[in-house]
């Protein structure tokens, strides 16, 4: 959020507006117009309108011939390519990502934190129609609501893990909403499976479970999950056969 940097005279407030005109496009909402951006941000519509001209000269942005409204361009791809290839975990994981996938009748990812979410770098997905929807690059989740999120809370330490939820509290309370007493619950299961597990906090069709690896070497904190179609799983699958493969499965990596 923006005003999170009010008063900091080191933040440049204009180039942070004309970014967050990139964070407006979802997958949903893939082509928006001046008013839809400008609902979006707050921002005037003129200077909606001056942002969206430089983003769209400069290639994060271009034109949707049918609509005449924008839609995010090849040079957004372009900036995301530098930071894959740094993450050498996408190559060490990929062909077992791809065998669990295969074997569960779902998809495989590795996520990363950005701000409040939890975003796709790696994804595996066997070849089955129903997985089609499931995950790929790029997709973001809530982390709180999400196994992937939780798995990455459970590997922060208790002070940076307060601090987190503490922003979530703050920032995106909607993530928290209906949870009751879910969080600890999920960390406590945690410590005594080495997973965590949601059942339809982000889908209600979709389960998955969740499992962190905080790098040896580095202390960077990854995050993998596995996720199924609900309908597919057979009961107490999840947590008694799924979960315990994704743990053994990143805990053969040998990097943790």
């Amino acid at each position: 959020m923006l005003t999170d940097h009010e008063g900091d005279s080191h933040f440049a407030i204009t180039l942070a507006r004309g970014l967050e005109l990139l964070h407006c496009f979802t997958a949903d909402e893939p082509v928006l117009g001046n008013s839809e951006l400008a609902a979006r941000t707050g921002l005037a519509r003129s200077t909606v309108s001056r942002f969206a001209y430089t983003l769209t000269c400069l290639g994060h942005l271009q034109v949707d011939r049918r609509s005449g409204k924008y839609q995010l361009g090849p040079a957004v791809l372009s900036l995301s390519y530098p930071l894959l290839a740094t993450v050498s975990l996408r190559q060490v994981a990929r062909g077992l990502m791809q065998e669990l996938a295969d074997q569960v009748g779902g998809s495989v990812s590795i996520g990363i934190r950005d701000r409040l979410q939890i975003i796709y770098v790696e994804t595996s997905r066997c070849r089955s129609i129903h997985s089609r929807q499931l995950s790929d690059i790029g997709m973001s989740h809530p982390i709180a609501r999400s196994a992937i999120g939780r798995a990455y809370l459970a590997a922060c330490d208790p002070e940076a893990r307060t601090a987190l939820l503490n922003e979530i509290a703050v920032k995106a309370p909607e993530q928290l909403e209906n949870l009751g007493n879910v969080l600890d619950r999920s960390f406590v299961e945690f410590g005594e499976r080495g997973f965590c597990a949601s059942f339809g906090h982000v889908r209600s069709d979709i389960h998955a479970v969740g499992v962190p690896l905080r790098i040896r070497t580095t202390g960077e904190i990854y995050a993998f999950n596995c996720v199924v179609p609900a309908f597919l799983l057979r009961p107490g699958q999840l947590v008694e056969d799924i979960g315990p493969r994704l743990a053994a499965m990143v805990r053969s990596l040998g990097l943790g």
